[in-house]
């Protein structure tokens, strides 16, 4: 996260929130830590999951000595098809329901097409595709109960862009966008909402291992607004979404980018 005075502060307040029982995967670090930070600040009752079990026990203590509702951390591996699911149900049961499910959790490794093997094929959609799916089925009967719910999706700006040395990653991304507007449909009926957003170059720890500071400026120069994406802007649209302010907001895809073309 990026540093210098409260993330939150002079930041929309969404008082449907307080209270909403909201899961997050890959809740530890870059995008998913503002995810977490974002929905504590606003009161809601949130249990993030993320392979990165020291970095996310101490998130959740730090936020636990501010927060109304302390948050829960999990650690797991979300592409165990048995053990994640499973998790998500234990979670559902120690928050007593879920109203909100943010999928972020991903790996943008890059890769060269005469690299991939059969194998880290299967590794990559399970890490940025398959776990959406299996998180959705688990939370969609407490959202059903209900009657309301809302399932946000990360995508990514990637795909879209044709970036080189992301051809997998850039499928099972392209592949959410498709989740996202099937899950909108199938389950519009019962109240549950189910959009993605699509983030563009956040500057994260993880992100800023990729460029030298002449591509972090190349990156820049081609958005339409200077500056760089901090993980809190990409939650403040997560909270937009999940909140009842977005009640007619389902099936869509939101650009959190700067412009970037």
């Amino acid at each position: 996260m990026t540093e210098g005075g409260d993330k939150q502060a002079g930041r929309a307040h969404y008082p449907s929130l307080a209270g909403k029982r909201v899961i997050i995967s890959g809740g530890a670090s870059g995008i998913g830590e503002g995810m977490v930070e974002g929905f504590v600040a606003q009161g809601s009752a949130v249990a993030f999951v993320d392979l990165l079990e020291d970095e996310g026990a101490e998130q959740a203590q730090r936020l636990a000595a501010t927060a109304a509702i302390a948050p829960i951390f999990e650690a797991c591996d979300i592409t165990d098809s048995t053990a994640y699911p499973a998790l998500l149900g234990r979670l559902i049961e120690r928050l007593g329901g879920c109203d909100v499910l943010i999928n972020n959790a991903a790996r943008d490794d890059r890769h060269s097409v005469a690299d991939v093997t059969p194998e880290y094929w299967d590794d990559m959609m399970a890490v940025n595709l398959k776990h959406l799916f299996f998180a959705a089925k688990a939370v969609i009967p407490s959202m059903q109960q209900t009657g309301r719910g809302s399932i946000v999706n990360l995508g990514s700006i990637s795909w879209h862009l044709g970036l080189e040395n992301l051809s997998v990653y850039q499928t099972a991304k392209a592949a959410i966008e498709g989740l996202t507007r099937s899950l909108a449909r199938e389950f519009g009926k019962d109240g549950i909402r189910v959009n993605a957003i699509l983030p563009g170059n956040v500057q994260t720890p993880r992100q800023m291992q990729w460029y030298t500071p002449e591509g972090e400026a190349e990156i820049v120069a081609a958005q339409c607004l200077e500056g760089r994406i901090q993980p809190e802007d990409v939650a403040a649209l997560a909270l937009f979404l999940a909140s009842d302010d977005a009640r007619y907001c389902t099936a869509h895809n939101y650009w959190v980018d700067a412009g970037w073309r």
